[in-house]
C-alpha cells in the first residue's frame, strides 16, 4: 500500500513538474523571460508557488530548464534531420548541404507549435541574453554552425578564406532561420499556401540563391 500511495504520489509529482514546464514555455515564448511572472505561470499550470519552488526553486532555473529539456532537444532533432539526409545524398556537394541543411529547419521534425516556441525562445534570447543563451550557444548553435562550415569547406572546389567562408555560412543560417519563422509573412506576400510543395520550391530558392552567393557551380543547382 505504502509502495503504491508513493508510487502515485511520484506520478502526480512528475505530471505537475511537466504541466509547469509546458504553461512556462508558452508564456516565456510568447512574452519573454522578464515580462512573465511566476504568478502567471501558477495560474496557467493550475498550481501553486510551492509547486514551482519545489520542481525547479526559482523562476531563473525554471527558464534555463525550459531550454534544456524543451528547446535543446528539438534542436537535436533537427540537426540529426540535417545530418541524415546529408548522409543519404550518393554526392557530397555545396547543393546537398545546403538543401539538407534547409530542408532540416523548413520541412524537418517540429510541429507548428514547437517551431513557432523554439523561435520564439531564442530570438528572445538574441534580442536580451541570460544565462540561457551561454547554454544555447555552447550546446547546440556552435556545434551545429561548425558542421554546416565544416562541410561547406569539403565540398568547395575553389580556395576560401576562413572569415569568408563564416559569413557564408551564417548568411544561408540567417536566411534558412528567417524563412521558417516569416512563415506568416511570406504566405501574405507571395500568396501561396506555406505546404510542403511550397516548402520544396522555398528550400530549392534556398540552395539556388547561396549557390551564388558561395561561390558555387551553378550546375550543382537542384533539378
Amino acid at each position: 500500500m505504502v509502495q503504491k500511495r508513493e508510487k502515485r504520489k511520484n506520478h502526480q509529482n512528475g505530471l505537475t513538474h511537466e504541466r509547469i514546464l509546458d504553461e512556462a514555455e508558452i508564456l516565456f515564448a510568447r512574452k519573454g523571460y522578464h515580462a512573465v511572472s511566476i504568478r502567471e505561470i501558477t495560474n496557467s499550470a493550475g498550481c501553486n508557488l510551492a509547486a514551482v519552488n519545489y520542481h525547479f526553486g526559482n523562476k531563473q532555473n525554471l527558464y534555463l530548464e525550459v531550454f534544456r529539456s524543451r528547446w535543446i532537444p528539438r534542436a537535436s532533432r533537427i540537426n540529426k534531420c540535417f545530418r541524415q539526409s546529408l548522409a543519404a545524398n550518393n554526392t557530397l556537394s555545396p547543393a546537398a548541404v545546403v538543401q539538407s541543411f534547409a530542408d532540416a529547419f523548413i520541412s524537418g521534425p517540429m510541429t507548428d507549435d514547437e517551431r513557432k516556441r523554439h523561435h520564439q525562445l531564442i530570438y528572445g534570447e538574441l534580442a536580451k541574453p541570460t544565462e540561457a543563451f551561454e547554454i544555447v550557444a555552447d550546446e547546440m548553435l556552435r556545434p551545429l554552425f561548425k558542421i554546416l562550415q565544416n562541410d561547406l569547406r569539403a565540398t568547395m572546389t575553389n580556395e576560401i578564406e576562413e572569415e569568408q567562408l563564416t559569413l557564408n555560412a551564417f548568411s544561408i543560417l540567417a536566411m534558412v532561420l528567417y524563412f521558417n519563422f516569416a512563415r506568416h509573412l511570406i504566405t501574405r506576400f507571395t500568396g501561396a499556401e506555406y505546404n510542403a510543395d511550397f516548402k520544396s520550391r522555398l528550400v530549392e530558392h534556398i540552395v539556388k540563391f547561396s549557390l551564388y552567393g558561395i561561390g558555387g557551380d551553378d550546375r550543382e543547382i537542384l533539378k
